[in-house]
């Protein structure tokens, strides 16, 4: 029998004693009446090897984090959802019978303690316990203390664990509720409704990615999980509410990587009577403000890089960028054809045949510029080619008043001024579902509904996406996306290895990762 066994067996044994003792091993009838927080700073007056002056009994519930053991006394680690407090076990004053059940007890049972504060020699806070409660058997021990779970993949497939042996792990997903929190915060105050879109439609709009499709059997129609909440929530436009938000579960059957999972959280809203240059403003704000309130500070450390968030953030057009940053000719840039030529024969770029300079120049800047771009950057005029939602713009009609928001060499935000024209916008639909041909990969249908909606008159507006995953990995300094999803999506654990990942394509919507 391996070592683990062993551990596996020796843990059932006591559950056994323990019972045959009459003891309930996972009971439900112990209440606690305090969180351990409340109890720290009430050792603040108490001297070493003293007692609390009232002799008040307190209870909690939690889990052993460590034991020590010497022959008729103990001492435990005990953490609640709040905190840490030690334990000080001695038979004298718990009597024989609760000792002799103690003696059973393992690092990661749950249990319920009552007794009374006082201060050891040492200094440290601690009850002295007057009745002790299984709550829960554990029967798998925890990893060794000194080592935690060292295995990234295990951390990932066992977050439950994860989060009881690893402080930074439960920090970062307590930042990323109050994130999420601050977020409905800050555009509550703007005016702007939170709602809800449908997560199942029966045409996947929004982006240009791949979707999951099942079936209804009532209706008996196949449908598809959203890939974007954009197309409803331009409709929502159109029936008169003017500043709408939805942070949201988007989902693309597409590859992993430490950038990407086949489900994320997006935040999209949208406003009438505004342009991309309010969005810009609006994100620039937000984002500062969200580091500011869960950092306390706007110049954050990410993975070694230090990235400056205070406004103002730096804006350029994307050929402004392939010319400063890519160091690419601004004649080149300039010119259709030869920028076809560099991304097809020099840098190797694969384009679609029927694909023109503007997929060129988008392709070309994220070679060369994207990974480039560590503070905050907004890049403007995408090509209209790669945007067939966004509004054409009036001064240059190649290019659409939209932006991508850069920081650390990833997209965290994708904006635009909101094409209202139904014309234009069927014609660009129509275009893209031209360009998919025979590729069974994105899902390409006219939205008919959608074109509709349009026809009856969506006020000039301009929306954005946010990826909500990206951004806390940002604020939390995290260097895969899977850190700050609490149960990612993995390959079976019966297939041994994963393989190198690969991220999806590229869509074009606003709703990103």
């Amino acid at each position: 029998m391996n070592q683990d066994n062993q551990v596996l067996k020796q843990r059932r044994e006591k559950a056994e004693a323990l019972s045959a003792l009459g003891i309930n091993i996972f009971s439900n009838g112990f209440k606690p009446a305090n969180r351990i927080k409340e109890l720290l700073p009430k050792g603040e007056h108490l001297a070493e090897e003293s007692f609390e002056e009232n002799r008040f009994t307190y209870s909690v519930a939690g889990r052993i984090m460590s034991m020590r053991k010497f022959g008729k006394a103990a001492f435990c680690h005990l953490m609640d959802s709040s905190g840490k407090i030690q334990i000080y076990i001695k038979k004298d004053i718990t009597g024989e019978e609760q000792f002799a059940a103690f003696k059973k007890w393992d690092i990661g049972d749950i249990v319920g303690i009552e007794g009374k504060l006082f201060k050891t020699q040492t200094g440290e806070l601690s009850v002295m316990a007057d009745r002790l409660v299984m709550i829960t058997k554990s029967l798998r021990p925890l990893p060794e203390k000194w080592h935690g779970l060292t295995n990234v993949e295990t951390r990932y497939r066992q977050r439950y664990v994860d989060l009881i042996v690893t402080p930074e792990s439960r920090a970062i997903f307590r930042k990323r509720v109050e994130i999420i929190r601050l977020i409905r915060e800050f555009l509550g105050n703007r005016g702007f409704m939170e709602v809800e879109t449908p997560m199942m439609q029966p045409i996947p709009g929004g982006a240009n990615a791949k979707p999951f499709k099942t079936h209804h059997n009532a209706l008996g129609m196949d449908l598809y999980l959203r890939i974007a909440p954009e197309l409803y929530l331009k409709r929502l436009l159109v029936g008169g509410f003017e500043r709408v938000f939805e942070i949201n579960r988007n989902f693309r059957n597409e590859g992993l990587s430490t950038r990407h999972n086949p489900e994320f959280t997006m935040l999209e809203f949208y406003q009438a009577y505004a342009t991309y240059h309010d969005m810009m403003d609006i994100t620039e704000e937000l984002i500062s403000w969200l580091s500011q309130e869960v950092n306390e500070t706007m110049e954050i450390d990410y993975q070694g890089t230090m990235v400056d968030l205070s406004p103002p953030w730096s804006r350029m057009t994307m050929d402004q960028a392939l010319v400063k940053i890519g160091r690419i000719d601004p004649e080149i840039v300039k010119d259709n054809d030869r920028i076809l030529a560099l991304a097809r024969v020099t840098k190797g770029v694969k384009l679609e045949p029927l694909a023109g300079p503007g997929k060129a120049r988008t392709a070309l800047f994220e070679l060369l510029v994207e990974e480039k771009l560590i503070n905050p950057t907004f890049i403007t005029s995408y090509p209209i080619e790669v945007s067939p939602l966004a509004r054409r713009n009036e001064q240059d009609p190649g290019v659409t008043d939209r932006f991508e928001l850069f920081i650390t060499g990833r997209e965290i935000a994708n904006a635009f001024s909101e094409l209202s024209d139904p014309i234009d916008q069927r014609q660009r639909l129509e275009q893209q579902i031209a360009e998919k041909g025979d590729d069974d990969e994105i899902h390409a249908e006219m939205d008919e509904d959608f074109v509709r909606a349009l026809e009856y008159g969506m006020p000039a507006a301009a929306g954005q996406g946010i990826g909500i995953d990206r951004l806390i990995m940002l604020l939390t300094n995290s260097p895969s996306i899977r850190d700050v999803i609490l149960f990612p999506h993995m390959k079976p654990e019966t297939e041994g290895e994963e393989k190198k990942e690969k991220g999806p394509n590229n869509p074009c919507g606003k709703c990103k990762q």
